[in-house]
């Protein structure tokens, strides 16, 4: 199994409420009527066992909690209170307060004032953000807390707090109206292209029902407007016990966190009667039907959808089989459409099969495809004759065995992790399993009823459940474009009715190939071994150069990371040209030299490997995850990729296709706009760094991305570090028969400095300024003051960084909660390792525009305190308390380990600065903090930066 991804950097649109569920949710087996009473598990009514390490409980009051002992990493724990409750509970009066709620459980309840939430839980080192945090659904609201440790004060307090949250808010009016620009600061934010698609989608498929008439963003007018009493009213009949769930997950005794339980919510009593559940509208009876959108800012796509009435099965082991052959029906579908799509003249970009349940609404198959917009006949004429011909001559019995080997390589390496994962990650698995009243089963379980299902499976049996899959009204068929189609929906109606006319054969099948790369000559030989005992690391040099860095580990059973730096990455690319490092994706989707991706994934089905790369500051990067009996086999494949590249022109021209309309993407939103080109402004127009134009991406050679990045990958100086649950002995064992055996390389020489100078702008009188084609009311305010690199002065650097987590707290009381002008003020910092001088403290907020020279005063009046005043006792360790946390937290996990001991044996200097990483920031004082802002915050080096809607 393996991760051959094919990317190109997008804007990101994320949000804290959800986008569509469609094709990422698993199937919901239990509809509304079929749910179990309250205070009984899902267990109770299946003949599927809960998993045994999870205590499953109830209260009298009807609340139900799970706990589990999970002691690694040590000390810390993650807890979750989620309600049976979402937008589609709203009245029309109340349309966005299930969301609105959820800010205002964070302000002010019976025993925790306004604004002192989230200080008490950043005093025990809870991080607001990334250890604090809440999201609401359509049918779901949960809050999270992920403790840093589990002593008694961080635990009962915690628990405490969740228990205000749960019935005691205060909710007043006053505290109401100073938190709804934050609000509707975030409906401004989530108010992008690809969300109005969303909403637009929604509302075809599920016509008439309730869902698209409650998102939980709700409505502008009511987030301006609903009294108090609104937010009673939907507290009270919503957030009761018998619609909670407590889950916690961590290093503690179970005994010993129930009671605890027990004691803190077993005196919840709702008031008042009872909230109903909504009726969410009958399934509307439907034949082939069409809708195009046009939204500019968009890529082209479309989804072919068949509806049926909910499924209200509940969850059993017959249950899960069934499901677990259609899902291998639509894997291989989903197969035969990704080769399509790798084909010499492919029909689409990308294209995928599969089913979900949306809220209870309807059961939907879908069928969706990413297009260019002048090609959407022919990608849809493919993805509708590709299904067809799935439904109407089946699946193959060497496609379901590829299938199988994948899935269960995929499900033997998550049994033999399941004793270490997260806190987190197993919290979110309960609370995952609640709106769709699944028992909640443990990888061992979840392998042995995978191999009983698939053991003597034929593919005339999977073959029927494909076909299953898509009865049902329909097609339904929906298009976003960016551009105006002519004819409208009829014309995509008439499109589908000519392909449907047209027969299709038998599918061919695929060439049986072998894996070419298991030699790679006579193993090489360690010429040097070094050890660093206080970070349980070995450094070794093999006499062809290369250098290999191991760290065994127990984070996590059975996971393996590798990475791979070759040459010097964007230091070797040309400062004042233009490079095509943004299509970095195409080197791995171009597969090898003797075997293409696809041929590739293929042959290594049953391993579980990756293949990732890209370009780092001081080397271009491959890397990988892989299991212990596997890494072999991943270093396999990740040395094939530095001797023997395949450089397939298909994969490059299948990237550059995807982003014909980036630039579109980009420019239709504020953040898109920020995303595009904040790196090229804060680098001093360093081509490194700055986005390519349209015409530069439509010019794109293949063969100039092979003549930045072939010769480094050909000649330049290897690193291998590998971190996991290996040994020292088997990773020498197989870097020596892969990267070891490889030709010599020279050792690198320092770069010349005019190659490692790189520019930041200086202090500006007035913002530079770019526009976006997005909403009136969106902009981004941000200014940056200019540091030095890392390592000019190492504590410094770590004074200066808790000086950037001091402004952020500044941000959130000023411009959060005491004015309540945006959702998500933000500072940052960074000290290179690799560019001298270079390094900044930035801070940054979404507002609207005529709130921009605010922000700017504002900070100034942040930066002026900050430089004139020691900060108090509190605040210093508001800030360093969560950083240090997070650090501490952070250092459990291999991919920490892999980051900070890549490089390290060209610049050992990168070892003193991870050993060094805790006790110099515990040693920041507010004197240290003061100093820094004198000698960064200063009004004549800040560097100011706008986005504003074009024609503002």
């Amino acid at each position: 199994m393996t991760a051959l991804v094919l990317v190109l950097a997008a804007p990101s649109y994320a949000a804290s409420f959800p986008l569509p569920k469609f094709g990422f949710g698993r199937d919901r087996p239990a509809a509304a009527a079929a749910r179990p009473k309250p205070g009984e598990w899902a267990q109770a009514r299946s003949d599927i066992a809960a998993d045994p390490e999870i205590v499953f409980g109830a209260l009298p009051n009807g609340m139900r909690y799970a706990v589990r002992k999970q002691q690694i990493p040590p000390g810390q724990a993650a807890l979750r209170l989620r309600f049976d409750v979402g937008s589609l509970m709203e009245s029309d009066k109340q349309q966005g307060l299930a969301h609105f709620l959820e800010h205002m459980a964070f302000n002010g309840s019976k025993a925790v004032p306004e604004g002192e939430m989230i200080k008490i839980l950043e005093r025990l080192g809870l991080a607001f953000g990334a250890d604090t945090n809440a999201s609401t659904d359509f049918d779901e609201t949960t809050y999270k807390l992920d403790l840093p440790r589990t002593d008694d004060e961080t635990v009962d307090t915690s628990l405490m707090l969740l228990r205000e949250a749960a019935g005691n808010l205060s909710l007043d009016a006053a505290a109401i109206d100073r938190e709804r620009g934050v609000v509707l600061s975030e409906e401004r934010a989530r108010d992008t292209p690809p969300y109005r698609v969303y909403k637009s989608r929604l509302e075809f498929l599920l016509k008439d029902q309730r869902p698209p008439t409650r998102y939980p963003i709700g409505k502008v007018e009511v987030l301006q407007t609903a009294p108090a009493a609104e937010f009673t009213d939907f507290y009270n009949r919503y957030y009761r016990p018998e619609r909670a769930v407590l889950v916690a997950v961590g290093d503690f005794d179970v005994a010993a966190m129930e009671a605890k339980i027990k004691a803190r919510f077993g005196d919840w009593t709702p008031v008042g009667p009872a909230g109903a559940d909504p009726d969410l509208g009958a399934l509307k009876s439907r034949k082939t039907e069409a809708k195009l959108v046009v939204e500019p800012g968009v890529p082209l796509s479309m989804q072919m959808a068949w509806l049926r009435p909910d499924d209200t099965e509940i969850d059993t082991t017959a249950k899960r089989q069934r499901d677990l052959v259609e899902q291998l029906g639509f894997s291989v579908l989903n197969r035969r459409l990704q080769r399509l799509a790798r084909g010499a003249t492919p029909p689409f970009l990308g294209a995928g099969a599969f089913e979900s349940d949306e809220y209870d609404a309807a059961e939907v198959t879908m069928v969706v495809v990413n297009a260019e917009p002048t090609r959407w006949r022919e990608a849809l004429t493919a993805v509708e004759q590709e299904q067809r011909r799935a439904v109407q001559h089946g699946v193959r019995q060497d496609e379901l065995d590829r299938e199988i080997d994948e899935y269960r390589a995929s499900l033997k390496a998550d049994a033999a992790g399941a004793a270490t994962r997260t806190p987190a990650g197993l919290a979110g698995e309960i609370v995952g399993s609640l709106s769709d009243d699944e028992v909640v089963s443990s990888p061992a379980q979840d392998l042995a009823l995978f191999e009983a299902a698939v053991k003597d499976l034929k593919a005339d049996q999977v073959s029927a459940a494909l076909k299953a899959a898509f009865k049902g009204d329909g097609p339904l068929l929906f298009m976003a474009s960016p551009k105006a189609v002519a004819g409208g929906d009829g014309s995509l109606v008439a499109a589908l009715q000519i392909s449907r006319k047209m027969a299709v054969a038998q599918p061919t099948a695929p060439t049986q190939v072998a894996w070419p790369y298991e030699n790679f000559g006579t193993p090489g030989v360690v010429a040097e071994t070094r050890e660093a005992a206080d970070l349980d690391t070995a450094f070794l040099r093999f006499e062809n150069g290369v250098r290999l860095t191991v760290k065994p580990t127990r984070f996590k059973d059975d996971e393996v990371l590798v990475r791979v730096n070759v040459g010097r990455g964007r230091i070797d690319l040309p400062k004042d040209r233009q490079n095509v490092a943004w299509a970095s994706g195409a080197y791995i989707e171009g597969g090898l030299k003797q075997i293409s991706a696809e041929d590739m994934e293929q042959v290594l089905a049953s391993r579980v490997y990756g293949a990732e790369f890209g370009i780092g500051d001081d080397a271009f990067v491959l890397s990988g995850a892989t299991r212990t009996d596997d890494l072999g086999v991943q270093l396999q494949v990740l040395t094939s990729y530095v001797s023997e590249p395949g450089w397939r022109e298909q994969a490059f021209q299948r990237l550059k296709n995807s982003g014909k309309t980036i630039h579109d993407q980009y420019e239709a939103t504020v953040s898109g706009v920020v995303s595009r080109d904040l790196a090229g402004l804060l680098h001093g127009g360093d081509e490194r760094w700055v986005f390519p134009s349209r015409d530069e991406m439509a010019d794109a050679k293949l063969e100039s991305f092979k003549a930045d990045v072939a010769p480094a990958l050909a000649a330049g100086q290897i690193e291998v570090v590998i971190v996991g649950d290996t040994t020292v002995e088997k990773a020498i064992e197989a870097v020596a028969r892969t990267f070891g055996a490889l030709p010599p390389r020279p050792a690198a020489a320092p770069p010349p400095r005019a190659e490692i100078e790189v520019g930041f702008p200086s202090g500006v009188a007035q913002p530079v300024i770019r526009t976006h084609k997005g909403r009136g009311d969106q902009a981004v305010g941000y200014i940056a003051w200019r540091t030095n690199d890392f390592f000019a002065n190492p504590q410094r650097a770590r004074d200066t960084a808790v000086l950037g987590e001091v402004l952020e707290l500044r941000l959130i009381e000023e411009l959060r909660e005491a004015q309540g002008a945006t959702y998500s003020p933000n500072a940052a910092y960074s000290h290179s390792f690799v560019w001298p001088g270079w390094g900044y403290v930035s801070a940054s907020v979404e507002v609207p525009p005529d709130k921009l020279p605010a922000f700017f005063a504002d900070v100034k009046k942040i930066a002026t305190d900050l430089r004139t005043k020691e900060i108090s006792p509190d605040e210093l360790a508001r800030a360093k308390k969560p950083r240090l946390e997070q650090i501490e937290k952070a250092r459990e996990t291999n991919g920490y380990w892999l980051q900070e001991l890549s490089g390290a044996q060209a610049d050992p200097r990168r070892l003193d600065a991870t050993r060094a990483m805790i006790p110099g920031t515990e040693r920041v004082t507010a004197a240290d903090v003061k100093r820094a802002a004198e000698a960064v915050l200063k009004d004549e080096t800040m560097w100011m930066f706008e986005v504003k809607p074009a024609g503002a």
